[in-house]
């Protein structure tokens, strides 16, 4: 029997770390269901300012800089890792080992190695684990999917999408583990697997890459500071004497199993782009939209106007969306929806499945598709390096 209370626990306290904790701060108050209390127990990070400062900001017990602690911790059940991606296999193997249930940040790791073996010891009925692809809990890219998948849009011909950043554009921003490891862990593994899970979210899963570019524009940056996490928003002085090791940009055309043909594109250097997600789906009865910059609403364009008065028109994000219904305190059109708000979503999906407590939310992908991402991140940095000739994904 599930316990009435389960305590949560988050590994790292940067931007992303304390969006973890504010979503499981935040999980209980959403979609009125019957689940277990949280208790919000412990904050690790390797800095501890860090750690300590996200744990008074959003009510957390205890502050720590050694992870550790929350693995010989009895009474912590849920535990977010959400640190840099080489760390992943470590933490998530003692925590699993510890009959914790893990939710870990995207990707999965930084290599083929260390993702085949989460999958491996992440395969267990003891615990749950997650990975936070956390743009399928969009009300917008979840209505865009339901319109695909329930063939409102025709035959679809067509998958494009983009997420440009800028939080590399600055050469002065200090090097982090952002910036290290092997080409394909960079802007692509950062944000073009977001693109990659809602392309195989909306449109069904990928079969091959071709055409694949990787270029790292700025090749050299500042020593690492303290207390800058992961490499952004700060600007150093000090002279660029290390070496980034991965992309700063990549694009590639990719075909679904259904035949559909996607393109791609992805930056971290792209000018005055903090956060620019861009999705457009076409089929031959239609098309939509998705800019995250206006998370609140869609464009949608078919064949039910008028003659003459066709053109894209704004849907608002609106109770018949995904989510939405039960997903705010104010649940109508024209409130809107920010990314924060993915995150709440997810923490209580994932919520869910360690209660065993099923209400029509969909599960978080587990670790194995989190492999499976992996592979497809692999397949497309392999494509770079052999010339952008076709390959498939296996």
């Amino acid at each position: 029997m599930t316990k009435e209370t389960l305590s949560v626990a988050v590994i790292g306290a940067g931007m992303a770390g304390r969006t973890h904790a504010d979503g499981w701060r935040q999980a209980n108050t959403v979609f009125a269901s019957e689940l277990p209390r949280l208790r919000l127990a412990t904050i690790a990070d390797a800095y501890l300012p860090f750690a300590e400062a996200a744990a008074r900001d959003y009510g957390y017990e205890k502050a720590t800089d050694n992870w550790k602690d929350i693995v010989d911790d009895p009474d912590i059940d849920i535990v977010s890792i959400v640190v840099g991606n080489k760390l992943h296999r470590e933490m998530a193997e003692a925590l699993v080992k510890a009959g914790k249930h893990v939710l870990c940040e995207k990707p999965l790791t930084d290599n083929l190695e260390d993702a085949k073996a989460m999958a491996e010891f992440g395969a267990t009925d003891k615990v749950v684990t997650g990975l936070g692809y956390c743009y399928r809990r969009n009300p917008g890219l979840a209505k865009i999917a339901e319109m695909v998948q329930s063939g409102q849009l025709g035959e679809v011909t067509h998958f494009d999408a983009r997420y440009w950043c800028d939080y590399g554009c600055d050469p002065n921003t200090p090097i982090a583990w952002r910036y290290k490891g092997p080409m394909g862990s960079g802007a692509l593994g950062d944000v073009g697997s977001h693109l990659v899970d809602a392309a195989e979210f909306i449109c069904g899963p990928l079969k091959s890459v071709a055409g694949a570019q990787l270029s790292t524009v700025i090749k050299k940056r500042p020593p690492a500071q303290e207390g800058v996490a992961g490499g952004r928003g700060t600007s150093s002085q000090a002279e660029a004497t290390e070496t980034v090791e991965n992309d700063d940009v990549a694009t590639c055309t990719l075909k679904f199993e259904n035949g559909i043909i996607g393109t791609f594109s992805v930056s971290r250097v792209a000018f005055n782009s903090p956060n620019s997600m861009q999705i457009t789906v076409n089929g031959t009865k239609g098309m939509v939209s998705f800019d995250m910059a206006r998370a609140g609403e869609i464009m949608v364009d078919d064949q039910s106007a008028p003659a003459g008065l066709g053109g894209p028109r704004r849907v608002l994000v609106n109770p018949d969306f995904p989510y939405f219904k039960g997903g705010s305190s104010m649940d109508f059109g024209g409130v809107g929806v920010t990314q924060i708000q993915q995150f709440v979503y997810q923490a209580h999906a994932f919520l869910q499945q360690v209660a065993g407590v099923k209400d029509g939310l969909p599960p978080t992908p587990d670790f194995n598709y989190g492999y499976r991402s992996m592979r497809i991140l692999d397949t497309i940095a392999k494509c770079a390096a052999n010339g952008g000739a076709e390959m498939e994904i296996k």
